[in-house]
This record gives C-alpha cells, structure tokens and sequence, in this order.
C-alpha cells in the first residue's frame, strides 16, 4: 500500500512544478545537441525529475517522468509501435524515478535513473529501430548513450551544486 504523504498536496505541487520546469528545460529553450533520429542533450532538462526523485522518492519519480513521458511524446514523439512508445516515453522518462533510491547520494541517484533511462531506450533501438543482430545491439548502444552521456554529464554538475550547496533536501 502507497503511503498517503507520497500523493500529499505539497508533493504534488511539487511534482507538477518538477515537469514544468522539465518541459521548459526540455521542450522551449533550444536543445545544445540534437541526434539526427531524435534524442537530445539539453539544458540540464532532467534535472528537475532527477531532483524530485531524489527528494520525495522512487514513487514520486517514477510518476513524475511518466507525467513528463506522456507529454513529451504529445509534443511530436515518433511512435512506430504501442510497445515502442511505451518503452521510449513513460517507461524512459519513469526510470529516472530510480534516483530515488539513493537520497543520501545524488550522484549515484542520477547515474541510475539516467542508467535506466538508457535501458528503456536502448531496448526500443533494439527491438524496432535495428536488427536483432550484434550490430544492431552495437548500434542501439552507441547512439543511445551518445546523447545520454551529455545528459548525464550535465545533470551531475549541476546536482553536485546543488548537493554541495544544501539545496537537494531545502523545505522538506
């Protein structure tokens, strides 16, 4: 059973202000790198999801990214499958929930959730976008954690800022 304070008034504001500032991050302000089939390095955009799995926790993440999957898949995702886009979209962005299990270190937190992020994707690339072959495993891998990695890097400087700052955990 849930606990009721996961879903409090408090969390969810908070949680719909973590997809906002996503969106923004995301979706508005110009992406710095963009991968030729889709994926992107941005602005620091999963650091606000990043950041709330890491202060409410893995339940909270994981519904915030798949709130932030359905959107970003709304404004113009590339489906090919009902399968394909579950896995590319909520399932992706949810992953990032898994920062939450390590609150007492976000770095490790962001590895993770962007780790499973990677997962997601990378099965997508496999199963309909290349052939079941090495090269196609190959393939989904390089051009997955090509942007990933950017994103990655990204998002743990800013989150060691923050961490180092005491802001992670401020007003809880």
């Amino acid at each position: 059973m849930l606990d009721s304070h996961i879903f409090s008034t408090k969390v969810l504001a908070e949680t719909s202000m973590a997809v906002a500032l996503t969106v923004i991050l995301r979706e508005i302000l110009p992406p710095l790198y963009m991968m030729p089939q889709g994926g992107s390095i941005t602005v620091a955009g999963l650091v606000p999801l990043l950041w709330l799995a890491l202060r409410r926790g893995v339940v909270a993440g994981i519904f915030a990214g798949m709130v932030y999957g359905l959107i970003n898949m709304s404004f113009g995702g590339y489906v090919v499958h009902p399968i394909q886009a579950l896995l590319d979209y909520p399932l992706a962005f949810a992953a990032l929930g898994l920062a939450g299990f390590w609150k007492n270190n976000p770095l490790v937190g962001a590895i993770s959730g962007i780790a499973g992020r990677f997962v997601c994707s990378f099965l997508a690339g496999i199963v309909f976008f290349t052939t079941f072959s090495i090269d196609g495993v190959i393939m989904s891998a390089v051009y997955n954690g090509t942007y990933l990695l950017g994103e990655l890097a990204i998002s743990l400087v800013i989150l060691f800022i923050l961490a180092k700052e005491g802001i992670t955990y401020i007003y809880l």
